[in-house]
């Protein structure tokens, strides 16, 4: 007995439109489960990983705007927000509006916040250590994921 499966005839498009074939889909899926390897890491820190983010701009950057960290992260505003709103309730962040446009919020990280910076190189090393790449290897894919990404237009 064949099963559904089996009797339908394979063809190139059919392999084509595998889901295995699909860049998007491999994408998607290192994406997860990237995410998923800086859940544990991130626990003892108390944060999310889209915190984790926000957390890396303004120790990276030092205090920015709320809309130039939205550019950076690629994030707008309604996912932004809430973020930030966690974060300031943890004390990890301060928002201002800007000496002389009130119409621009400034985010701060705090004293509390800057000091977290420490602990979050042992996720960088362990998140390193989980990929398994060399730093090479590991830097060499960092360049692809950037030349993709700017050849789809999103900088």
């Amino acid at each position: 007995m064949t099963t559904p499966a089996e009797a339908v005839p394979r063809t190139a498009d059919d392999a084509a439109l595998s889901l295995e074939a699909q860049l998007c889909f491999a994408l998607y899926s290192a994406s997860r489960a990237m995410t998923g390897t800086y859940r544990p890491l991130l626990e003892p820190l108390g944060l999310t990983y889209p915190q984790y983010l926000v957390m890396l701009v303004l120790w990276q950057d030092g205090p920015t705007t709320v809309g130039r960290l939205g550019r950076k992260l690629q994030l707008d505003s309604g996912t932004l927000s809430p973020l930030l709103t966690r974060l300031e309730t943890a004390g990890l962040i301060e928002r201002r509006r800007h000496v002389g446009d009130d119409r621009v919020v400034d985010v701060h990280p705090t004293e509390q916040g800057r000091a977290l910076r420490e602990r979050a190189l042992a996720v960088r090393e362990g998140a390193c250590e989980a990929v398994g790449m060399s730093d090479r290897e590991r830097d060499a894919l960092i360049v692809e994921l950037r030349t993709l990404a700017a050849r789809l237009g999103q900088r």
